[in-house]
Order: C-alpha cells, then sequence, then structure tokens
C-alpha cells in the first residue's frame, strides 16, 4: 500500500465519512513530518498499540565491496529504528 492508497483507504472509513481526502493526506503529512523530526532531535514517539519509533546508532564497521572484493571503512551513523507494538503484533500473527 502506498501513500495515495493508503489516503483512499483512510478517506473510506465511515468514523471520517466528512472529511476529505486532501484534509486525511495533509493530516498525514503532518503526522510523518512530526514523527521525522521528533525522531532526528532524540526522542522517541510511541503509538501505544502500534509501535514505537526511534533513534538507533549505527557503529562503525569494515565491510566488503561485492565488485572488487576490497574492504572499505563504513562510518558509524544514525538510523531511524520502529519497533512494533504488542498489539500490532499479535494482529499481525
Amino acid at each position: 500500500m502506498n501513500k495515495k492508497e493508503l489516503v483512499e483507504a483512510m478517506a473510506a472509513n465511515k468514523a471520517l465519512a466528512e472529511v476529505t481526502k486532501k484534509e486525511i493526506e495533509a493530516c498525514l503529512n503532518v503526522l510523518m513530518e512530526t514523527i521525522k523530526k521528533s525522531v532526528k532531535a532524540g526522542a522517541n514517539v510511541a503509538l501505544v498499540g502500534f509501535g514505537t519509533f526511534a533513534k538507533a546508532k549505527r557503529a562503525a564497521r569494515i565491510g566488503i565491496n561485492p565488485a572488487t572484493g576490497e574492504k572499505i571503512k563504513i562510518k558509524a551513523k544514525n538510523v531511524p529504528k520502529f519497533k512494533a507494538g504488542k498489539q500490532f503484533k499479535e494482529l499481525v500473527n
């Protein structure tokens, strides 16, 4: 499901019957930007029943260039991390 399909699925929900697709898309955009900015700043974003978005540090390491077999240094960096909540995990199983 892509973003457009998600907006359409949300618009089909009876609880959002009076909300336009443009308004739903705007809310979704604000939600995603808020999560991105919060995680970038180092805050965890926990949506109970869904999951937690966080920033994790990936350590520097040695990798191998698959084309040449040469060893290369990969710098340490921060990466986004998502941990699914209990209810979400149970729903998927």
